[in-house]
């Protein structure tokens, strides 16, 4: 089980509901009762905060975000303030991860090479830029961001890849800490919407790859049943 990755899809979940399912994954993985495990899901529209977020990020005001249907959360993974809304593939790997810096890293790596299997070769990580900001980016555009959090070793949240979603709303906020970043999507890049189904397989794919991983189909269902078997650490 040690060299398993298993991979669920849970399609639209609400943010607070997807964060609690990532606590209760992590304490099983902590248990070493499940293996690494990937989740991917999308949101309905959602502005989160992370614990790097600065006053001023929301311009308008929290309550005209709340009036067009804008949920806004406040979590504890790394990095600034970033929006997920439909269309867009969220991942949270849930992992026992020793070297954060290596692991974003590959994260990264896994990201861009899903995006040129879809048709979006330029792509390309902060590393290879020299960029200060982690994600994937095409020249000035930004198309994916990350940000993780750790506790005793197991990884929570993840990466998000802007594939079918409306950018619009980026454009209202200070994203990623950027006043000025121009955010992209797989469906701007190529001129046609539709990817999500076939970037979720290709994203999977190159996930478990790059971590040297087998990838397994894993239900909602199944998952469940692993977390409420796990043993609950003092």
């Amino acid at each position: 089980m040690a060299d398993e990755l298993w991979t669920v899809h849970l399609g639209l979940v609400e943010y607070r509901e997807a964060h609690a399912l990532q606590e209760r994954v992590r304490a099983a993985r902590q248990a070493d009762a499940i293996p690494d495990t990937l989740l991917l899901l999308e949101h309905p529209p959602v502005y989160t905060r992370g614990r790097r977020s600065q006053p001023g990020e929301l311009v308008m005001g929290e309550d005209w975000y709340r009036a067009q249907g804008l949920d806004i959360v406040d979590v504890d993974r790394g990095g600034l303030l970033t929006y997920h809304g439909p269309g867009q593939l969220v991942g949270y790997p849930i992992m026992r991860v020793t070297d954060l810096m290596a692991y974003v890293a590959t994260m990264e790596q896994a990201i861009v090479a899903a995006l040129a299997d879809e048709g979006v070769a330029e792509a390309r990580g902060r590393s290879s830029e020299g960029r200060e900001v982690i994600g994937a980016w095409i020249e000035d555009r930004k198309i994916a961001s990350i940000g993780v959090h750790r506790s005793r070793e197991v990884t929570t949240h993840g990466f998000a890849v802007n594939v079918d979603n409306d950018l619009a709303p980026f454009g209202w906020v200070v994203a990623c800490g950027l006043p000025d970043v121009r955010m992209t999507s797989i469906a701007r890049e190529l001129d046609a919407d539709g990817h999500l189904p076939c970037f979720r397989k290709r994203m999977a794919h190159r996930f478990a790859e790059a971590f040297g991983r087998r990838q397994r189909l894993v239900s909602a269902t199944r998952l469940e049943t692993a977390i409420a078997a796990a043993p609950v650490l003092a």
